[in-house]
């Protein structure tokens, strides 16, 4: 029985109730070592009626063995792998080795591991365990932290116990924690009873209140009284003492067996006896260990009654006995233990080892193949300090930097390749090591660091590998897009040009055209730049291969997204999309999202946009992809400023204007302030949002940023009208003219066409209007349209042309409307009714009030997906689709999904 634990007992009824209501609930006991935490888990399995087990324990020795962890798991329900999407299945099959095949994505055995337990649950309700989770090998942890951070609406209850102070899955997470404190006086004297009240309470204050502490302690009696003052002791050395000095109190031959107990990992006492054996040891000497109270014997096991003991017994003990037992122990492993053996034989080995090194190095190959990636790098390094010559050490410490970086710590990668340089960093290798320093720079930021790295990684490429070259070039034009810095864009993409070979792959030669169509665009040369897109666009319509490159799937919207018509590429768009959720390819999406999204919301589809740069923020903060989220950000904050959501628009925009200040990243920090403009604009200030747009103008200059599709001058022309400024407006409005001309592009030349129409005397406003909706009709920006017509309906009006005003506010009303432009809906009802008809106010959609998830959740199946294949396009369980569906059924008041449909379409 638990002694003084009632508010912890409480908390994990709560959540056994939670589970068998039918929702998800996730609790982590937070505490220090011996203060119950594994009582409490006992407690939540015996509570657990009607639920079944999942379990697991992290083991320190286990933090290497790929998956270890997730495989202890997941081991009951692999029966229901065929119930989950295939992609997954076979994601997690390899990733537990149980079958071969690479995973890929790092994030894809997190998206099977959150589908598995949601199907288990699904049949039966069910508690997952996990036991010292800050000692689970990081893949383990990494997966199960992704599924966990996901359950909503399954049976399913998780509890999890992590040492507080200690790096663990927790940390950055958002699952709710419980700290577990010492127990109160009375139940710390209940625990030691019968020992004398003094004595408890002298106990109490030297532990307090920890209860391992207090048990150790107490079986040590006279030792316990200690000195008549109390001393700050920490009760883990307080604890780690009393297991010495048990051991102390043993014979050689059993202090050794103690020692090959703690390094033995497995625990198995077959493994244990052939080692002791080879040791002159007999495994029945742990009796006496046992009888001390160190280790427990049963069922084939050896093991020590508390991690500390083990700790304490392996750390004190002499370094060659420690070198002794794993030696020992990696001879008596059968072959089925490879990786074990590997690491058994890195930690006996004094100096340099071939051998160590070598199966080190094939345990870092097999974890990497399984998207174990930390496990990887850590098995990569450590074999590289046991490798015997600088170009073998080199060519690991690269396996392990890159593999670092796969599993998301790129500062460790970082600290790596530096390494290298001093070990070995000569011919192809230095190509891979700048390849890859580029890259996480690119990345990380300083974004303009990573493309510096790259342009020069692409030179020394150049002549033995001229299609990586191609590859580290269009990547520094990405770099050089995030920075804004267009004349850097062009020099990149020419070289990529040169250097790409007669009769290059198809993959190459769509990098080179896409990397040149962004750089001639941005740097002014529209004509020239659109061309080049041209030819990307076609090379990825012709090519399945490209469409499904986990690597190109960013790229592939680039086309469409800069011509801005309403057909070249459109195709492409939610092919890139689909491919990349089929392939659980997190690492990829929000680069993506947010590149699709500023697509969704320069068409109609703003409530799509919403949803996905929402998804791209909280994916990127997930995955730590810091430039990515500052796009998004900016991306989002432009489109609040259109709908006139006045504070969530600046504090994203001041979120992205922080992270593009920190790492470079000036096309964004434009971005950012063009949402502040536009927010300005759109709620009637023209002088703050004329400051602001004249502010990203000098940016953009200083940027050498030229496009005219990212200039504001349609918006300052506008300001500056409002604000009375006739010649400022008339300025721009020319410079507007000349660069849209200058590319050639609809989009941009309807704009200026608007521009010239605000401009124009009475009698030539609408040939200037006219002209616009013509090319507006050759674009997806249905907003821009309304903002044409909006104007061309003002202007008329003005000039006492009622009657056909009101056909062009009406349309630009409606678009308003239909788009949650709320602040332009009020402008052009203004304009119309000043024409003497009384515009209806728009009743609020049912459908406004869904959450960006429940309108992806609800847009999927309109579209015709099943539950399960929405659940695994959004990395969500199928009851979590269900759960957000029947909300969406109760706001929009439907009961059917092809009412849905129907529903959706109509707004």
């Amino acid at each position: 029985m638990l002694l003084g634990r009632e508010r912890e007992r409480q908390e994990l009824d709560r959540v056994l109730a939670t589970a068998r209501s039918g929702r998800s609930a996730v609790l982590a006991l937070v505490g220090e070592p011996g203060i119950g935490k594994t009582a409490l888990l006992e407690y939540a399995e015996e509570q657990a009626a009607g639920l079944r087990v999942l379990r697991a324990r992290g083991i320190d020795s286990e933090a290497h063995v790929p998956f270890a962890g997730l495989l202890e798991l997941l081991r009951p329900a692999l029966g229901l792998l065929e119930r989950i999407p295939p992609p997954q299945a076979a994601a997690l099959e390899g990733a537990l080795a149980l079958r071969p095949g690479a995973v890929g994505e790092r994030f894809a055995v997190g998206a099977a591991t959150l589908s598995l337990l949601a199907a288990h649950a699904e049949t039966w309700p069910t508690l997952v365990l996990v036991d010292d989770a800050h000692s689970l090998d990081r893949s383990s942890a990494e997966a199960l932290l992704f599924a966990l951070r996901r359950l909503l609406a399954e049976p399913l209850a998780a509890i999890v116990t992590v040492r507080e102070g200690e790096p663990s899955l927790l940390d950055g997470a958002d699952l709710p924690p419980l700290r577990v404190g010492g127990l109160d006086p009375d139940a710390a004297a209940a625990l030691v009873a019968p020992v004398a009240r003094d004595l408890a309470e002298r106990l109490y204050r030297a532990t307090a209140g920890n209860p391992l502490a207090l048990l150790e302690l107490a079986a040590e009696g006279s030792q316990a009284a200690g000195p008549p003052i109390d001393l700050p002791v920490p009760v883990s050395a307080r604890i780690s003492s009393a297991f010495l000095r048990r051991a102390e109190a043993l014979d050689e031959d059993a202090r050794r067996l103690l020692v090959l107990v703690a390094a033995n990992d497995s625990g198995e006492t077959a493994v244990l006896a052939r080692a002791a054996a080879s040791l002159g040891l007999d495994l029945a000497g742990l009796d006496a260990a046992e009888t001390a109270g160190l280790v427990r014997l049963a069922e084939g096991r050896a093991e020590f009654r508390h991690p500390l003991a083990r700790a304490a017994i392996y750390s004190e003990s002499p370094v060659d006995g420690r070198r002794e037992a794993h030696r020992a122990l990696a001879a008596s492993l059968p072959d089925r233990e490879l990786d074990r053996r590997a690491w058994h034989l890195a930690l006996a080995a004094l100096g340099p080892e071939d051998a160590a090194a070598s199966a080190l190095e094939q345990a870092g190959a097999r974890a990497r193949e399984r998207g174990a990636h930390a496990v990887a790098a850590a098995a990569f390094e450590r074999a590289a300090r046991l490798a015997p010559d600088d170009e073998r050490r080199g060519r690991l410490l690269f396996a392990a930097a890159d593999a670092a970086w796969l599993a998301g710590s790129a500062e460790r990668a970082v600290s790596l390749l530096d390494e290298i340089r001093t070990v070995d960093a000569s011919g192809d290798r230095l190509v891979r090591i700048e390849h890859l320093r580029g890259r996480i720079a690119a990345s990380q930021g300083p974004v303009m660091q990573g493309y510096e790295v790259l342009a020069a990684a692409a030179e020394q490429a150049a002549d033995s590998e001229p299609e990586l070259a191609v590859t580290m070039l269009a990547e520094a034009v990405d770099a050089a897009f995030f920075a804004g810095a267009a004349s850097d864009m062009l020099r990149a993409a020419r070289r990529a040009r040169e250097l790409l070979p007669a009769g290059a792959s198809m993959r190459a030669e769509f990098l080179a055209a896409t990397a040149e169509g962004m750089a001639l665009v941005f740097g002014g040369d529209g004509e020239r730049g659109i061309d080049a897109f041209r030819r990307g666009v076609e090379l990825a319509e012709r090519s399945a291969e490209l469409q499904t490159d986990p690597g190109l799937l960013s790229w592939l919207v680039m086309g469409p997204l800069w011509l801005r018509e309403a057909e070249a590429g459109r195709a492409l768009v939610e092919t890139a999309v689909e491919n990349a959720r089929a392939q659980a390819a997190l690492g990829v999406l929000p680069r993506l999202l947010d590149r699709v999204a500023r697509d969704h919301a320069a068409a109609d589809q703003w409530a799509t946009a919403e949803a996905e740069y929402d998804e791209a923020i909280r994916l990127a903060r997930e995955t730590g992809q810091r430039t990515e989220l500052a796009a998004a950000l900016a991306g989002l904050a432009w489109l609040e400023a259109r709908h006139g959501r006045e504070t969530a628009c600046r504090a994203h925009a001041e979120e992205a204007r922080e992270l593009c200040a920190s790492l470079g990243i000036g096309l964004y920090e434009a971005w950012a302030i063009r949402a502040l403009g536009e927010l300005e604009l759109a709620l009637g200030r023209p002088a703050e949002a004329a400051r602001l747009l004249e502010e990203e103008v000098l940016r953009l200059r200083e940027l050498g940023i030229g496009d005219v599709d990212t200039s504001p001058a349609a918006e300052l022309v506008e300001a500056y009208v409002r604000l009375g400024r006739p010649a400022d407006a008339a300025a721009k409005a020319d410079e507007l003219e000349e660069q849209a001309r200058a590319k050639g592009q609809p989009w941009s030349l309807a704009r200026a066409a608007r521009c010239r129409g605000l401009l124009a005397d009475d009698d030539e406003l609408e040939s200037c209007f006219e002209e616009a909706l013509r090319l507006h009709e050759r674009t997806p920006d249905v907003y821009e349209a309304a903002r044409t017509r909006l104007a061309y309906g003002a202007r008329l009006r003005r000039a006492r042309r009622r009657v056909r005003a009101r056909k062009q506010l009406r349309a630009a009303l409606e678009a308003f409307d239909r788009l949650g432009a709320d602040p332009w809906s009020e402008l052009a009802r203004a304009e119309l009714e000043a024409t003497g008809e009384t515009a209806r106010r728009r009743d609020a959609s049912t459908a406004d009030t869904l959450t960006p998830q429940e309108l992806q959740i609800a847009q999927l199946l309109a579209a015709g997906k099943t539950t399960r294949e929405a659940a695994a396009a959004l990395f969500l369980s199928p009851k979590t689709v269900e759960y957000h569906l029947r909300h969406v059924y109760r706001k929009l008041g439907v009961s059917s999904r092809a009412e849905l449909a129907e529903k959706l379409a109509s707004r």
